[in-house]
Order: C-alpha cells, then sequence, then structure tokens
C-alpha cells in the first residue's frame, strides 16, 4: 500500500509528524496496525500555532522540489498522523516521493 492517495490535481501524502525534534527530517516509511503506510517525519518547530505544520510544509516542498505554496496539510492539523496535499502531477509526484525518500528506506532532510 502506497503512503499517499493519487487525486487529479497531485497527491494526498499520509505522514506521522514528530515535532520539537533536534532536526528537521524524513527518516523514511512506517507501517500502521491497519497496513497503511504513511511517511515519518520530524520537525524542530513546536506544534503551537501551526509552527509544526508549516515546518512540514517547507520541509516536504524542499526535498521534492515543488513550490512551498503546493504543499498544505489538510487533515490532522492537531494531530501526529497528517494528511499533506501537493499539488502537481500525481505520476511525476510518486515518482518524485519514490526517489527522494527510497520507499522503506530512512533518508535525512538536507
Amino acid at each position: 500500500m502506497a503512503p499517499f492517495r493519487e487525486r487529479t490535481d497531485g497527491i494526498d501524502l499520509f505522514v506521522r509528524l514528530t515535532p520539537k525534534s533536534s532536526r528537521d527530517a524524513i527518516d523514511g516509511f512506517g507501517e500502521a496496525a491497519d497496513g497503511s503506510r504513511h511517511l515519518i517525519a520530524r520537525v524542530r518547530a513546536v506544534p503551537e500555532k501551526g509552527a509544526a505544520n508549516l515546518a512540514l510544509e517547507r520541509l516536504l516542498a524542499g526535498r521534492l522540489g515543488v513550490p512551498k505554496g503546493s504543499v498544505a496539510v489538510v487533515a490532522g492539523e492537531t494531530s501526529r498522523l497528517k494528511t499533506v496535499r501537493i499539488k502537481g502531477s500525481p505520476e511525476v509526484l510518486g515518482r518524485k516521493i519514490a526517489e527522494a525518500f527510497a520507499l522503506g528506506q530512512a533518508s535525512k532532510a538536507r
């Protein structure tokens, strides 16, 4: 099962976010008890006033090489499990995710 769902205008990426970390990073992919997969991310920002969500959006935009305005947390604003909508070609974004995060291997943010 892929850690994202394709849409006509992009993808919805499923993310488990840990705020207040010592670094901003993508740590690969995890699997929930129901078998669904998600990207594991951490950010230095605190989970107050949307700061951690904004940091996640910037981290993903940078790693995927897409404009910051095309990445937005659309569900789970106050939860660790989030849905992040990324606008663009679903095929291109799916390929970028596979390349950038090596689907299953840990990967550090730049």
